[in-house]
């Protein structure tokens, strides 16, 4: 027999668990963290772009010295060349050292160094 006051109720209704945020949410945090995704994006590209620039001008500021020391790293070594040429020649009668063995008054730069 039933007990007095009878059964207790029975629960029937759906307990479905929260289902997470729902499609406009999700759409706009994608759109939000895309955007912000393009904003840095954009602003890394602005960057390395200046970056790229600073070294350029640097390159370009840099190269007359460098070819100065060149220079001066070339002009050391032909003096070197010529002393070099003197203290092997020395025994050779009307040889003159660092004089061009083309027989011309142009300037050609020593295509062989003996160091």
């Amino acid at each position: 027999m039933p007990p007095p006051g009878g059964f207790e109720s029975v629960k029937y209704k759906r307990n479905l668990p929260f289902r997470g945020p729902g499609a406009l949410a999700i759409l706009g945090g994608v759109t939000l963290v895309s955007a912000y995704g393009f904003y840095r994006l954009g602003k890394g590209n602005l960057e390395k772009r200046e970056l790229e620039r600073e070294k350029v001008w640097s390159r370009i500021h840099l190269v007359p010295l460098l070819l100065a020391e060149g220079d001066r790293a070339a002009y050391a070594r032909h003096q070197a060349d010529i002393t070099l040429e003197k203290a092997i020649m020395k025994d050779v009668a009307g040889w003159e050292a660092g004089k061009s063995v083309y027989n011309n008054s142009k300037y050609e730069s020593p295509r062989i160094n003996i160091s």
